[in-house]
Order: C-alpha cells, then sequence, then structure tokens
C-alpha cells in the first residue's frame, strides 16, 4: 500500500499509546452478551468500549445495592423465598431492569458491529504503530503468554492487565477488586477459613458484596487470558507485514559478481530475534537485497470451534470454561452460606469444577487435538541469506544464538 493509500486509510485494526494496546478482532458475541449478563459493563470493557462500560459497571454496583438484588439472588436460591421478597426495594429494582436488559442486547449488538468493522479494516491492510514512547510510558508489541496473564489475574485481579499493558482495564480492576473486597471482607473471611475458623468466616462477610466478586474475578482472568492471544495474533500481523513490505523486494537469487555461492535457510517463529537476526546480519556486511523474509499463512480452521454469521472464530477453549469457572464460583459462595467450609473454600471449589467442566466439554465438542498440540513450536517464518562461504559460519552462529528453529545450507556452485 502506498503513502497515499495509508493517508486515506479509514480504519485501523490497532491503535498503540501508552495506555495499551486497543484493537479490533473477531468476537463471540454471545460470550461477549454473556459477561454484560454476569456484570453489566464487563462486556463492553472487553471490547475496549471503556466509557459505555465503566458507567454500565458504576450503574450496576449502585442500582444493584440499592435494589437489593444481590440478598434476592442469595435468598432465592438458599430457599428463603419471604426473605427474598422482603430484601428486594420495588422502586429501584424496577429501575434495574430495562438497563440490564439494554447491557445485555448493546453488548451482542456491538460487538456484531465490531466484527464487521474488523474484516474491513485486515482488508485495508494499514500500517500500524508498534511502538511508543512518552515521558510518562513506553509501550510496544510483543510476544507474551497467556498462561502467565492468567496465573497473574488469578492471584491479584488487574496483574494480568498490567503485564499485556492494558492499563485502563487493569487500573479500573483493580481499583473495584479492592473496594469489594473490602466492603465484603473478603480478606478476614480467607483468614478464618485459613484457620479453620468456618463459622466466623461466614459470620465476618457482607453477602451483597461478596456476590459480585465471582463475576469480576471471573472477567479479570478471561479477560488477561484473551487479549494476550490476541495481542499475539496482532504482533504476528504486524511483524509479518513489515518483513513483506522490506524484505521480498526482489526475486530470490544472487549477483553474478558473488563467488562461491551459498545459501543458508532458517526458520524462526514470529518473535523480537527474528528482527536481531535480521538486524545483526545486515551489521556484518550482508546487503538488504541478499536477505529474503517470508512469512507462511497459518492454516486458522482448526482453531476455529464454532462459527456463525457474526464472524465469531471461537478465540480459545477458554470461553465456555471462563464461564461455567464464574457461575460455579458464584454458586460455591451462596451455598457456602449453608455448608460447613464456607463460601471461600466452596468459592475456590466452584472455580476449578466449573473451569474443568468447561474445558471438557469444550474438547468433547469439538475433539480437536490443536489445545493439547499448542506448546510446540512451529515454523513461521523462513529467511533466506544470500552469502560466500567465508560467511556461513558467521550467519549460522547469528541465526543460532537468536533462537532459529532449524537452519540449514545449500552450495550453490558458480553459474
Amino acid at each position: 500500500m502506498n503513502k497515499s493509500n495509508k493517508s486515506r486509510a479509514r480504519r485501523h485494526q490497532a491503535y498503540v499509546s501508552i495506555f495499551g494496546t486497543t484493537q479490533l478482532h473477531l468476537r463471540n458475541p454471545w460470550v461477549i452478551a454473556w459477561w454484560s449478563a454476569a456484570f453489566p459493563g464487563l462486556g463492553h470493557l472487553l471490547l475496549s468500549k471503556y466509557l459505555r462500560g465503566f458507567l454500565l459497571f458504576v450503574w450496576e454496583v449502585y442500582i444493584n445495592y440499592q435494589a437489593g438484588i444481590n440478598y434476592g439472588i442469595l435468598y432465592s436460591f438458599t430457599g428463603n423465598f419471604e426473605l427474598a421478597k422482603q430484601s428486594l426495594d420495588i422502586r429501584w429494582m424496577l429501575l434495574y431492569i430495562a438497563t440490564y436488559i439494554f447491557a445485555i442486547w448493546d453488548a451482542y449488538r456491538s460487538t456484531v458491529d465490531l466484527n464487521h468493522q474488523y474484516l474491513l479494516a485486515n482488508r485495508e491492510e494499514v500500517y500500524i504503530k508498534s511502538f511508543t514512547i512518552s515521558a510518562m510510558e513506553i509501550n510496544y508489541l510483543d510476544k507474551r503468554e497467556p498462561e502467565i496473564s492468567a496465573i497473574w489475574s488469578f492471584f491479584m485481579p488487574g496483574a494480568g492487565q498490567i503485564y499485556i499493558h492494558r492499563i485502563i482495564t487493569a487500573f479500573f480492576i483493580l481499583t473495584w477488586f479492592i473496594i469489594l473486597s473490602y466492603y465484603s471482607k473478603v480478606l478476614p473471611a480467607i483468614h478464618y477459613t485459613l484457620l479453620g475458623e468456618f463459622a466466623k468466616a461466614k459470620g465476618v462477610v457482607n453477602w451483597h458484596w461478596l456476590l459480585n466478586i465471582p463475576s469480576v474475578y471471573g472477567f479479570a482472568l478471561y479477560d488477561a487470558y484473551t487479549n494476550t492471544v490476541e495481542n499475539n495474533k496482532l504482533y504476528d500481523w504486524e511483524q509479518g507485514k513489515f518483513l513483506k513490505d522490506n524484505y521480498q523486494s526482489q526475486e530470490i537469487k544472487f549477483r553474478e559478481d558473488v563467488g562461491d555461492k551459498m545459501q543458508i535457510i532458517s526458520t524462526f517463529e514470529h518473535s523480537n530475534y527474528l528482527e536481531l537476526v535480521i538486524s545483526a546480519i545486515e551489521k556484518q556486511g550482508i546487503e538488504k537485497k541478499d536477505i529474503v523474509a517470508i512469512p507462511m499463512d497459518k492454516r486458522n480452521t482448526r482453531r476455529k470451534f464454532f462459527d456463525n454469521i457474526h464472524y465469531s472464530d471461537g478465540l480459545s477453549l477458554l470461553d465456555l470454561a471462563a464461564i461455567l469457572g464464574t457461575i460455579f464460583m458464584l454458586l460455591g459462595g451462596i451455598y457456602g452460606f449453608i455448608f460447613e467450609w464456607g463460601p471461600i473454600i466452596w468459592g475456590l471449589i466452584g472455580l476449578v469444577l466449573g473451569g474443568v467442566l468447561g474445558l471438557l466439554i469444550k474438547l468433547l465438542i469439538t475433539k480437536n487435538r490443536s489445545y493439547r498440540q499448542k506448546k510446540q513450536k512451529y515454523a513461521e517464518v523462513v529467511l533466506v541469506i544470500n552469502c560466500n562461504k567465508e560467511q556461513v559460519e558467521m550467519i549460522k552462529s547469528i541465526l543460532w544464538e537468536n533462537y532459529a528453529l532449524g537452519v540449514s545450507k545449500l552450495d550453490l556452485g558458480d553459474k
């Protein structure tokens, strides 16, 4: 795409700023709608529609508290129907219903629209800025481990978002998780639970605030994991475009004046090491026109666990696991009020059982081996370097030092 076309670009796939990487990508509208049902505003945060998400989230916290919705849920699930009726404030409850339904509908509708916008932006193939620096912060596209994001969010919701530089969401989740933890008194409940004093753990918690935690906690895990996956995809796309535009400008051939012709062929994953290799080789006197980088197209059909008219790519096996984990964690917290071990232990048991159940269901439905194979390394870029025999060992050393997956050489002989 030439400069004039780039200046006329109508849509961009991503925007990298000091506050994070905001990007368009395919999402399942039903999953986004479900997170809005779990807690209004969360679905919009997944879409990076922050202002709308913040507004709906704060609305949920305030109106739910005034209407006594969480107490109504607690007493209904524990069979105290009269207490459930008495806990609800009709004046506030009627305000709650319409906006709650709107949040679900708008999350679904927005996802469908943004999926269409992504397809159009992807077809324009406009460059994105992959690095930004200011006096306050540095942000750049990079490859990170989705599991690490989820683990940090498991120990402290919001930490996984910090790991992938999703600062706005991280600040919001951290702030509200602290507020919910303080008012629910969940930390004293954890303390008493670890001491085996389950009666004290039940007595100390504020049930209204406690029932807000499973949705926010599950969302933090899901958001951190899925956005790490999508950021990695964006990194691959951006680097692939850079390589195609800068290292495929000529045919793979030698100049007539090169003797002892050799060709070094190596394979890499998309990573910063690939660009470090290229720059190091150029520093050693290999000209740019003697380097060819060939990004490989990925066969992604095996990763599509379901398709529909709204262009959902299914994303990962984590969708159903996160949903069921959140639901079971909520139920564990509720029935922990009745069972001996209390809400903390039963909430964690529910999180684990729901997550495992969701994972097993997805595996049984898809019968797909890609989840078990995801740790295997695959060649994503082929790097071809034209050189002479004296340069071979030096180039091979650079390639191996920067984690090439494989290296081979061809002796082409004299023309």
